[in-house]
Order: C-alpha cells, then sequence, then structure tokens
C-alpha cells in the first residue's frame, strides 16, 4: 500500500508558552523554551521511579489516518521517549472524560488502564539493556503489546550534532515509523490478534526521568493509501 501526505490539519512550532497553552500535563515536568524549541524535564526526583515520569497531551482530536512529524533532540540523558497516539478510552471516550481514571504519569495507568493506545518509544537510554542495544519499539494497549522492533539511529547525547526529524504514519492498520527519512518499521495491524484496529484520538508526549528532551514544530496531515 502507498500512503501519501493529504491536507495539513494541525501545526504547532512549539517555540513558546502560547503554544501549548491547551496542552494538558499529566504528571509533573517543567515545559520551557530556548531557542524557539520547547524542552521537557521532570520536576520530581526520579528516584520516584513511575511517579517522576510525565505525559504531555496535544489537545486536539484526529482523524483516524494521519501523519504525524516532529523534530525531537535528546539534551541530557538516560531517560526515554515516547509519543502516544490513537488514545482514547476503552469505550471510545475522549481521555479526558471525568469517567475515566485520574492518570499522573504513572506507566500502568496507559498501557493497562482504561485508555487503549499506539505508542512508540523511539529514543530509549534507560536500562543498561537498552543503552547497549539501541531499538524503537511499537506497543498497542490496552495490554502492553510489544508489535514490532526496530533500530534506533539517533545517537548518544554526546554526539547528537542536530535535530532528528520523526514521522508517524497511521493508515487503516499500517503503522509505519520514521527517522531522518529511514524506514525503522512497518507493522500491519489486522484488528484481530491485539482488538480492533485503533481510530482517532489524541497525541501525546511522554518522557522518563531523568531525560531532557527537546522538540519541536510538530504537525499532523491527512494520510491518504492508494
Amino acid at each position: 500500500m502507498i500512503i501519501n501526505k493529504g491536507k495539513l490539519i494541525y501545526e504547532n512550532k512549539l517555540s513558546c508558552g502560547e503554544d501549548v497553552k491547551d496542552f494538558v500535563m499529566e504528571g509533573q515536568a517543567k515545559v520551557y523554551f530556548e531557542n524557539g524549541r520547547m524542552r521537557m524535564k521532570n520536576m520530581l526526583d526520579e528516584e520516584l521511579g513511575q511517579k517522576a515520569n510525565f505525559v504531555y497531551w496535544c489537545p486536539e482530536n484526529f482523524p483516524d489516518d494521519v501523519i504525524i512529524e516532529w523534530e525531537f533532540r535528546p539534551v541530557e540523558e538516560p531517560g526515554l521517549a515516547i509519543l502516544f497516539f490513537s488514545a482514547r478510552g476503552i469505550h471510545g471516550e475522549d481521555i479526558f472524560d471525568e469517567s475515566l481514571q485520574k492518570r499522573d504519569g504513572q506507566y500502568n495507568l496507559y498501557h493497562s488502564g482504561d485508555i487503549n493506545a499506539y505508542h512508540v518509544s523511539y529514543f530509549r537510554r534507560m536500562w543498561e539493556d537498552e543503552r547497549s542495544f539501541h531499538t524503537c519499539n511499537l506497543r498497542k494497549s490496552k495490554g502492553f503489546h510489544l508489535v514490532v522492533q526496530g533500530a534506533d539511529p539517533i545517537p548518544n547525547v554526546e554526539d547528537c550534532r542536530d535535530i532528528y526529524n520523526i514521522r508517524v504514519v497511521k493508515c487503516g492498520g499500517t503503522v509505519v515509523f520514521y527517522i531522518n527519512d529511514l524506514e525503522i518499521f512497518n507493522w500491519n495491524d489486522d484488528g484481530k490478534t491485539y482488538g480492533e484496529v485503533l481510530k482517532g484520538g489524541k497525541i501525546g508526549f511522554r518522557q522518563m526521568a531523568p531525560l531532557t528532551g527537546e522538540y519541536g514544530n510538530l504537525r499532523v496531515y491527512e494520510a491518504q493509501s492508494k
């Protein structure tokens, strides 16, 4: 299947506080801006484990088939960066519906709670095995199902020279992930093995302490298949 980029439906430079005034933070983090780019850093001590981590949600609801692009650079490691997408309540609710369990950044509330989402971890430098063998992982939840992996081309912080262009393509059950136009993985959700194909919903950036990450130029396009 050939997937093309359709019309631009959302754009955010992530360059100043005004750009993210409607974003929703779950957990506690410092969000600040340097050289026109957003940086995020945990506020709670990393010794608290999962309680120190956070998710920063874009407030928009997006259609089923999208291409999500943003720029990322790791500033301080260790840590881990994730993008949630196609996130909704397990019964189709908006993720901010008051009937859903309150979330505070602890991972189990996102992968085994009362929301569904795909989530790609694309800078994994948390534990020893991740630091010695770099991969990008795609999981589908509810259920914490690891569905596909690919090699992570982003170097450690000391060797980063520039911003990295990240792209997630989600069209029907197909999910393709790119870094700097290099295809990292291509997976098809059959809608049976791990439940129905996820549709619509929100996107959110997650970090594990003590990572400092830098972000810019978030864009979402319609995805069109041929």
